[in-house]
């Protein structure tokens, strides 16, 4: 049984935001728009992050594999986290509330809040920043290609965005006061 009060408050945010969800949403329509998406979708799932962590070796030297570590530990509480929002708030995605939004991509799993994947682009972004500044021209923009696609691939709303990456920053801000020392 879900929780009463997130769902309604849900249910108003859904009603809030189905308009700019349809809209953003209808960028899907045209074809290589969405290819681009799908694709940015599918690096954010994990293949960009794991690349980015084994990349910090070639940057830092030895120093680097402990940085891949710190990172990968972060990765997972991060996946941990949301698992446990999103299992527990139970936000159906939008194109399942609204039948207007298409659904352009097949979602990992059923809930829609916050997104896993905003959550780790704007970390791994922050880590960056602060480890390896220099890959920020790389990285930026792909996380914020990453945040776009999920709203226009239909699988999330745009306040799944904004507290995935609200999220994202915090683990990221923590893990790097937790490990000053590296």
């Amino acid at each position: 049984m879900q929780p009463r009060t997130p769902r309604l408050t849900f249910e108003r945010l859904d009603r809030l935001e189905s308009r700019l969800s349809h809209r953003l949403a209808s960028a899907a329509h045209h074809l290589p728009t969405q290819r681009l998406f799908r694709c940015v979708s599918r690096l954010g799932d994990w293949p960009a992050w794991v690349g980015l962590s084994l990349l910090q070796p070639l940057f830092h030297g030895a120093r680097g594999w402990l940085i891949a570590i710190v990172w990968g530990l972060t990765a997972s509480v991060a996946a941990i986290l949301y698992r446990l929002l999103k299992t527990r708030l139970c936000r159906e995605r939008p194109y399942i509330t609204f039948s207007t939004i298409r659904c352009s991509m097949p979602p990992v799993d059923r809930y829609s809040f916050p997104s896993g994947h905003t959550l780790h682009a704007v970390m791994f972004t922050l880590l960056t920043a602060a480890m390896t500044p220099v890959l920020l021209i790389i990285v930026f923009p792909l996380a914020c290609l990453i945040a776009a696609s999920r709203v226009i691939l239909g699988l999330h709303y745009l306040s799944d965005v904004v507290v995935g990456a609200l999220i994202g920053a915090l683990l990221a801000w923590t893990s790097l006061a937790l490990t000053a020392f590296i």
